[in-house]
């Protein structure tokens, strides 16, 4: 069992990090943090009871405050109240870093505008476990987190992304994995290397990897549980000629709208929509 030492912490609030799987993921400074805060804040007050106890770490006489999204306006007060009192509070998310994702960060914004330290203790995190393991480019990564449910916005979200240069990281639901796969294909391309990550550090760890029109077949015959990370690689961002734009876009035009078709092939060829969006334009008109 690791013994926290136990250091009298300055006034403020800390942000730990908690496992996203094995228990021991956490750190010993996040350890310490919970050993000595006078007052404890967390997404999940029964994941957070639960962690303490398996690390030893007695909570005590100490509040526990619950703070989620959707209590948060009733929860900051009290805990604004106890910083202003010269007090240190810890914060912690469910699983993984506080505010990648997850909620805390009109907590954090609350202190830093009431002049009152923010300490992070930094930790694990899905977006950054899962492209350690992708395979895919980690000089440059985009996080985007949970992309919008409905196929049209979700599709739309995707083309904003599309230009990024390096690696996407989204979160997803198992419920709807298949489907952004299949609309990151499509507004994507479904050449582009790709990993899907999932219960990472857990007991049924998953990592498949291959390009984003592969996923997507397996993942549709699929049914899957826990938590999903999708990872996309970059875009061929070559010269295209404008018999392969005129290709790409005619194609693109039927059944859709000439704003819907330039989104989908400026993501496509990874060009300035622009451009993709005059020449759109013009093949609409001539097919008139």
């Amino acid at each position: 069992m690791v013994i926290p030492v136990n250091p009298e912490l300055a006034p403020g609030l800390y942000l730990i990090a908690t496992p996203i799987g094995a228990a021991r993921d956490i750190t010993l400074r996040a350890l310490d943090i919970l050993h000595s805060a006078d007052m404890l804040a967390a997404e999940d007050t029964r994941s957070l009871r639960k962690l303490m106890d398996i690390h030893g770490v007695p909570l005590g006489d100490r509040p526990l405050v619950s703070y989620h999204d959707h209590n948060a306006g009733r929860a900051r007060p009290r805990i604004m109240a106890a910083l202003e009192a010269g007090k240190s509070v810890v914060y912690a998310s469910e699983a993984g870093t506080p505010m990648v994702s997850d909620p805390g960060f009109d907590l954090a914004r609350a202190a830093v505008e009431g002049g009152h330290g923010l300490i992070s203790a930094p930790g694990p995190s899905a977006a950054v476990t899962a492209l350690t393991l992708s395979g895919l480019p980690a000089d440059r990564f985009f996080f985007a987190g949970f992309l919008p449910q409905g196929g049209s916005k979700r599709k739309s979200a995707l083309g904003q992304f599309a230009a990024v240069p390096g690696t996407l990281i989204f979160y997803e639901s198992p419920k709807r994995v298949a489907a952004m796969l299949r609309d990151a294909v499509e507004v994507l391309g479904g050449a582009r290397p790709a990993a899907m990550c999932r219960e990472l550090t857990k007991k049924f760890e998953e990592v498949r990897r291959g390009t984003l029109e592969e996923l997507a077949e397996e993942m549709a015959g699929r049914t899957l549980k826990g938590e999903i990370v999708v990872l996309v690689g970059q875009g061929n961002s070559g010269t295209v000629s404008e018999i392969d734009l005129d290709s790409a876009l005619s194609e693109a035009l039927e059944g859709r709208s000439v704003r819907d078709a330039a989104d989908i092939v400026a993501a496509q060829l990874g060009m300035k929509r622009r451009p993709v969006y005059q020449r759109a334009l013009e093949l609409a008109k001539a097919r008139e």
